[in-house]
């Protein structure tokens, strides 16, 4: 619950010394520490309940900035793929090419040896005519001549032969080591464009994922009552953080800062108070004209003020809101502003207090 709206600015005042006072001396410190910037969820929360209800409103309040950066994430991957899908088309183009000069270089390279064996056969025959003409009686020169013109003509037509068979297997070798280089390009291609495509995949995953900041909204919402019932189970002091000067739970830290500073970019410039001890809350009660401190009625007392141990001040999940240096009215600004916006940040009012904010309403 909160102060009066008219209350004093020597109370208030007097009020955040003694709250800054009893975390200093809670923590021995100087201060509690201060939250991190946007990029990041903030302190870590204690219990299930409170790191369930922190991680939907910071997917929740960052879900539009996931999105927007997925899609570009997206976009570039899913050029990615079409440029390895190009030089996949473009790989089996080159090792259909090579694939074809393999065959052109094998007809040849056949028809060279054949070449080679019908010109073997030649100079076998050629000499076989030479030995003959040499032989015979008697023995015609002419003949001797003709025999041994053939044989160094079928030497020359072998030789020739040898060449093409040569160069045939060696323009072979070379297809061949082409159709490899294709080959391998084609793997690489491919294992590009599979990479490309299942890096795009797993992005269309997590942009199915990110949620809508409504949804997750709810869902948070859906939670917060588990968040104080087991945050008070075990609240300490050190699950508190400072955000703008204002003590508020871990779990609740980036959500109020994110809803700080989302309102002062439209204008609206808000501070107020969170965490207050259980013996400032006595304090309270007997400030508020409460008839008993334990066991009256927070609607008994002047200021709605509840007993000790059930305000959710006392756990750092709720929060009084003020702007210019006076406690908001449902006539500010700032409660328009918070009644149009407030929810996406996790907070609800309490109807009975325009400036009491907590994350269940109470």
């Amino acid at each position: 619950m909160a102060n009066r709206p008219e209350q004093s600015t020597r109370t208030r005042t007097r009020t955040r010394r003694l709250v800054a006072a009893a975390i200093v001396a809670a923590l021995g410190v100087a201060g509690t520490p201060a939250v991190a910037g946007a990029a990041t969820p903030g302190p870590a929360p204690a219990g299930p309940a409170a790191a369930s209800w922190s991680q939907l409103m910071y997917r929740s309040l960052t879900a539009t900035a996931t999105a927007a950066q997925l899609h570009t994430v997206l976009a570039t991957q899913t050029t990615a793929v079409a440029t390895q899908s190009a030089a996949v088309v473009v790989a089996q183009s080159a090792l259909t090419a090579a694939q074809a000069q393999v065959a052109a270089a094998t007809s040849a390279d056949t028809a060279a040896r054949t070449r080679f064996t019908t010109a073997n056969k030649a100079l076998a025959a050629a000499k076989g005519t030479s030995i003959r003409a040499s032989k015979q009686k008697p023995r015609r020169a002419a003949a001797v001549t003709r025999a041994t013109t053939a044989v160094k003509g079928a030497v020359q037509a072998l030789d020739a032969a040898r060449a093409r068979v040569a160069q045939a297997d060696a323009v072979l070798q070379q297809a061949r080591t082409g159709v490899q280089t294709a080959t391998t390009g084609l793997s690489t291609a491919v294992a590009a464009r599979d990479t490309a495509s299942a890096a795009a995949a797993q992005t269309q995953l997590k942009l199915a994922a990110v949620g809508t900041p409504a949804d997750l909204a709810r869902q948070a919402a859906a939670v917060s009552q588990d968040v104080v019932s087991q945050t008070r189970a075990g609240f300490t002091v050190a699950d508190t953080t400072t955000v703008y000067g204002i003590t508020v739970n871990n779990a609740v830290a980036y959500a109020f800062k994110r809803m700080i500073d989302d309102a002062k970019a439209q204008g609206v410039v808000m501070s107020g108070g969170g965490f207050r001890t259980q013996q400032r809350q006595i304090e309270l009660r007997t400030i508020n004209g409460c008839p008993d401190v334990w066991t009256a009625p927070s609607s008994s007392c002047r200021v709605p003020t509840a007993i000790p141990g059930r305000s959710l001040h006392e756990i750092g999940l709720a929060v009084d809101i003020s702007a210019g240096g006076k406690t908001i009215t449902r006539s500010t600004p700032a409660f328009a502003w918070l009644t149009a916006h407030a929810a996406a940040y996790g907070f609800k009012n309490l109807p009975s207090e325009a400036w009491h904010w907590s994350i269940t309403g109470s």
